[in-house]
């Protein structure tokens, strides 16, 4: 990332808490995020980590509660109903998880792509067009009339995936895309995605379960606790010419807090006060030692 960029996703010390009569949950906790424009990245996670949450702030579904969110110029914390919906109609296009939520299962592929483009006015022809690209974008040029039953499960969401992308959005959103998909399936709709980012240069952002996702994603982000403690990306290496590898990080946001992995914290037995040094060749975490 050079110094001229400005990411197109920003996240800042955001917090989203649900109250359910008496009792407050906090789905996230302070989370820091950045996804610059094009880039291809999944959320993993375990469930009630907030990624789901996360996701639904990015699409304006839901408010934080607190901190900074933007997508583009749209800051989400200060958008009217109005905007709201302007901004999932054009600005945004949303996959879910079950792909009969995705699709009308009266309207064939062609049909069901042109739904969101006939919304907005767009010429019959122009729809008809585009439909037609993109999903020959994602291998089905030949069961643009069928309808959803006539379809297998991966079919049916890259045909959510053609659908999502009507009407030109520069961020795609995936809840869990592959929830319902076998391996081999799910690497096609994967595969999918990830021609598309490369294709219309789409910002593209997954919830995901699917250890295979790592294969397809520019980037890995773990959510725990409502915060991102790790990512992994794909950067090349010296060892061989052209020769990409994936390298992990663990993650501290702008206020200095910093979250190990669970094992790690048990292993070294850092619970608790624990002393930080910073060395010439690195830091070094101890915990506390105890008086005798």
């Amino acid at each position: 990332m050079t110094e001229q960029q400005t990411p197109y996703i920003r996240c800042h010390d955001l917090f989203k808490i649900y109250k359910l009569a008496d009792l407050e949950v906090v789905a996230l906790r302070g989370l820091d995020l950045e996804v610059m424009q094009g880039e291809f990245m999944a959320i993993v996670g375990a469930s009630g980590s907030g990624k789901t949450t996360l996701l639904n702030i990015l699409a304006a579904l839901d408010t934080p509660s607190a901190g900074q969110a933007g997508v583009g110029i749209r800051d989400l914390l200060n958008m009217t109903e109005k905007e709201r919906v302007e901004f999932r109609r054009r600005e945004v296009g949303f996959v879910w998880q079950s792909p009969s939520r995705n699709l009308l299962p009266y309207l064939t592929a062609l049909e069901n792509v042109r739904v969101p483009m006939s919304i907005v006015g767009i010429p019959f022809g122009e729809q008809q067009d585009r439909a037609w690209e993109l999903l020959s974008l994602v291998g089905l040029e030949e069961k643009t009339h069928r309808l959803p039953h006539q379809l297998s499960g991966g079919e049916q969401q890259r045909v959510a995936i053609s659908v999502a992308l009507a009407n030109r959005p520069p961020l795609l959103l995936a809840d869990e895309p592959t929830g319902e998909l076998d391996t081999a399936t799910a690497d096609q709709v994967l595969k999918a995605l990830q021609e598309t980012c490369r294709t219309l240069g789409v910002t593209i952002v997954i919830v995901s379960h699917y250890p295979g996702v790592a294969r397809f994603a520019d980037r890995v982000v773990q959510i725990r606790d409502g915060r991102i403690v790790a990512e992994s990306v794909m950067e090349a290496t010296y060892r061989q010419s052209g020769e990409m590898a994936r390298e992990e990080y663990l993650i501290v946001d702008r206020a200095g807090r910093l979250q190990l992995p669970r094992e790690s914290v048990e292993k070294l037995g850092l619970v608790g006060r624990t002393r930080l040094a910073v060395q010439e060749d690195g830091v070094v975490i101890r915990p506390r030692e105890r008086k005798r």
